[in-house]
């Protein structure tokens, strides 16, 4: 009988040690190369949709804002204060509780 070498094939695979059976040998180094590649076009692509979506987002909310009328907004607050005085200070009380969280967060 002949003795394997590692030149040879294993098990009477066909598939060599030394020849990028799953990253055995330097055969694999440019399959993973291209899959990173591959991954990398891919996380771009996703990154330039994403980007896209935000700005989108952002000029719809520019927009938006520029077409409040603040004063309006502000009668509108104080007669829903006037008509819910608990639930306004609630609210008031909350939006204070966030912001001091936020605020003392960042020191």
């Amino acid at each position: 009988m002949a003795e394997s070498t590692t030149s040879e094939t294993t098990s009477g695979t066909g598939i060599s040690p030394t020849k990028g059976n799953g990253g055995f040998g330097t055969a694999a180094a440019p399959s993973l190369a291209q899959t990173a590649q591959e991954y990398a076009g891919k996380v771009t692509e996703a990154a330039t949709q994403a980007r896209d979506y935000v700005t989108d987002k952002v000029s719809v909310v520019g927009d938006k804002i520029k077409d409040l009328d603040f004063n309006e907004v502000t009668e509108d607050v104080k007669e829903y204060a006037r008509k819910n005085p608990g639930q306004a200070i609630l609210i008031s009380a909350g939006i204070g509780l966030l912001l001091g969280i936020l605020v003392r967060g960042r020191r």
